[in-house]
């Protein structure tokens, strides 16, 4: 095999492992939801900050308490952005909608619904913010707060950015306990919750907040997007998916998955690919973070504790905890970490490892979209950008190409010469090589150095927000999704639909762009000879139209990069091959690629 045919099939090789990466998924079915009807946390979970401490329940206890909480009263919640309310049973924040998201394209299609709690027996896993206080040494846990706990307003009517709604809740024995529920324009809750001491002695309580979920969402989990628990905690980043967090008989010394100590900020929560829920202590504030999963009801729970407080006879104690939950817009994020002081708030959105290149990247393509105005023309603007700025690299890969064309002739001399004896082969190129000062491996470095460039783009334009319903041309009204044309109905020209993602017909269901993308590639194949060995030239041959077929079902935005870049990579190497003298002759090799039981001419 010659050497640059090496280094064809290595760049293929490598092409195909990252496109393997890119689609694995994993496919195992959610488990079956079970309703929630036991306390969500416990004293065995994990150590708590006093041993006599116990976190109330969060949910109903039984059948006769869910009836409650599906009739109890409720407060509407109104902001440009969010909409929903939450119960004045438990006072649970369970039921949230995003106001500028919808489930589909469909004109009646319904807003996304970040948080929800069925009450009614209906099939809702439940996703649900409560707050509350854990009774210390020497205090009966029935005097705190708990999920059957039925508050009072005591102003307000409902939540909006200009109204917060405070709630009350009186033991009867001494403690009144105050709940204040605040929201900004955007995303962010502040929940104020403070304690009057009206006894004759001394109370110890340790105030929490927790975000609850039944089951990890039926979403398709990939490499490309980290869904689950994300945790920043003094400034380290954690990362957990749901099937590593721990069960709740796990030993708490395993690491810090867990249970963690903060000392000076951070957060915790859940994040999906394109929305979160986060509880978020005041900066600066030390507190405990612990993550967990109760197999039994298949519930995991993120819960912040803050230190224990002792409110004397006549006192009043009262802290405030922020609660992130919307949409992963990087604007509002972004304003958060500036305007609040949320640390690193901008690495709740999945970066990669590559951060270093996504997040310049990432700001570019939201500068290129704010400026064009269409999220598909911003991709390949931006494509054009990366390509441009990595062109120095590419020209060192063709100019390889091109010289290692131009020695062909004097390599197919030597094969002659040499016959069978692989050595003297070996020999003969090396000193061919070392003559005309070539070296067969600069091709293939530029092409290695290239590779995270372009995953980290494609990491970028597969988690953008940006990119969930926005329209392109035409009939590319989402760009988060597959094309929806489909070849088996002519593209729309017959009069039946094509097949959808949970038929066994969509992997043959091509769209406009996967054909082009398969095209891009035979295309940019071409401006090589086939390969002389015939196996070799079959594969290469079945290369594009693999590649189409895997990529086929990819959102739209994605699939548009990969045209892009496909279409840029033919126009530079064309024209660096054609300043060098070596012109490709496209069609040529076109009809030599037919004839795959025949070697490539001389």
């Amino acid at each position: 095999m010659d050497d640059q045919n090496k280094n064809l099939i290595l760049a293929a090789v490598l092409s195909v492992l990252v496109i393997a990466v890119w689609t694995y998924f994993m496919p195992a079915p959610p488990p079956a939801t079970q309703p929630l009807t036991t306390a969500a946390s416990s004293q065995a979970a994990a150590p708590s900050p006093a041993p006599a401490q116990t976190m109330p329940a969060v949910a109903p206890a039984d059948a006769a308490a869910a009836a409650l909480q599906a009739n109890a009263p409720r407060i509407p919640i109104e902001t440009p952005r969010l909409a929903g309310s939450f119960s004045l049973l438990g006072g649970m924040l369970d039921d949230l909608s995003l106001e500028a998201y919808n489930e589909t394209l469909a004109p009646d299609s319904p807003k996304v619904r970040l948080l929800a709690h069925s009450t009614d027996g209906s099939p809702v896993k439940p996703y649900l913010a409560n707050y509350g206080w854990m009774a210390g040494a020497g205090l009966d846990p029935k005097m705190v707060p708990g999920s059957n706990t039925l508050w009072t307003v005591e102003s307000g009517s409902k939540v909006t950015p200009t109204t917060p709604v405070t709630i009350k809740w009186d033991n009867g024995a001494g403690l009144i306990f105050h709940r204040t529920i605040a929201v900004d324009d955007d995303y962010m809750f502040t929940m104020t919750q403070s304690v009057e001491n009206h006894s004759t002695a001394p109370v110890k309580l340790t105030p929490y907040g927790l975000v609850l979920r039944q089951g990890s969402p039926a979403s398709r989990a990939t490499y490309l997007s980290h869904e689950g628990v994300v945790r920043m905690a003094d400034g380290k980043l954690l990362e957990v998916t749901y099937k590593k967090v721990p069960s709740l008989d796990a030993d708490p010394a395993e690491g810090p998955s867990e249970l963690l100590d903060v000392a000076k900020g951070g957060w915790v929560g859940f994040a999906d690919k394109y929305w979160m829920a986060v509880l978020i202590p005041t900066p600066g504030q030390p507190y405990r973070s612990v993550v967990k999963y109760l197999a039994d009801r298949d519930i995991f729970e993120t819960s912040v504790r803050l230190p224990e407080t002792e409110v004397a006879p006549g006192a009043t104690s009262t802290v405030s905890t922020m609660l992130f939950a919307g949409a992963k817009e990087w604007e509002a994020i972004r304003g958060y970490q500036q305007k609040l002081g949320v640390a690193r708030f901008e690495d709740s959105i999945d970066w990669g490892w590559y951060f270093f290149l996504t997040k310049p990247m990432f700001r570019v393509l939201h500068w290129l979209h704010g400026t064009i105005g269409n999220m598909g023309w911003a991709i390949i603007a931006l494509t054009f950008t990366i390509k441009a700025l990595v062109f120095p690299l590419a020209r060192k890969s063709y100019v390889s190409m091109a010289k290692m064309k131009e020695l062909q002739p004097e390599i197919e001399k030597l094969k002659e010469v040499a016959g069978d004896d692989r050595t003297k082969l070996q020999q003969g190129m090396m000193a061919l090589y070392k003559k005309e000062k070539v070296n067969p491996a600069s091709g293939c470095l530029p092409v290695l150095l290239q590779i995270p460039i372009f995953f980290s783009l494609y990491k970028v334009i597969y988690n953008t927000i940006e990119l969930y319903h926005a329209p392109f041309i035409g009939w590319i009204r989402d760009l988060s999704a597959p094309d929806p044309s489909s070849i088996l109905n002519l593209f729309g020209l017959l009069p039946w639909a094509p097949p959808d993602h949970t038929s066994m017909l969509f992997t043959l269901s091509l769209g406009v762009l996967p054909i082009l993308l398969g095209i891009s590639m035979w295309f940019q194949q071409k401006l090589n000879p086939a390969p002389a060995d015939a196996a070799q030239a079959q594969i290469f041959a079945w290369m594009p139209w693999v590649f189409m077929f895997m990529l086929g079902s990819f959102a739209s935005g994605l699939v548009l990069y990969w045209i892009t870049n496909n279409t840029i990579t033919f126009l530079q190497q064309y024209t660096i091959m054609s300043m060098h003298g070596k012109r490709p002759d496209i069609f040529g090799n076109i009809r030599k690629g037919f004839k795959r039981d025949k070697p490539a001419a001389k």
